[in-house]
């Protein structure tokens, strides 16, 4: 089993929409995955509690078989929607996977 981890810090605005608003899109674009992409074990998206300003703003923590089921995840169609949004209203990425 992989776990796949991603944070994000998200610009105050973006795309017409604040922080907050993009936050919660995304994290419903996201927890929508697993029923479109059967390859995804498991799928968990939190947003930060903690603002001092240090912290990433959110988190996705996912589980795949393998290291392929995660390379093929970041190709995905339904994926890859997603991530080009992101890719807009993001500031800064920071992501791991290994082994469990």
């Amino acid at each position: 089993m992989v776990r796949h981890i991603v944070m994000w810090k998200f610009k105050e605005e973006a795309e017409g929409l604040t922080k907050q608003e993009n936050l919660l899109k995304v994290r419903n674009m996201l927890e929508a995955l697993p029923e479109k992409i059967d390859f995804i074990r498991r799928m968990e998206v939190h947003l930060n509690e903690n603002d001092n300003g240090k912290n990433f703003d959110a988190v996705l923590i996912s589980e795949f078989d393998s290291l392929d089921d995660v390379r093929r995840y970041r190709v995905h169609p339904d994926h890859v929607i997603i991530s080009e949004y992101v890719s807009r209203v993001r500031l800064d990425r920071a992501s791991v996977d290994y082994t469990v």
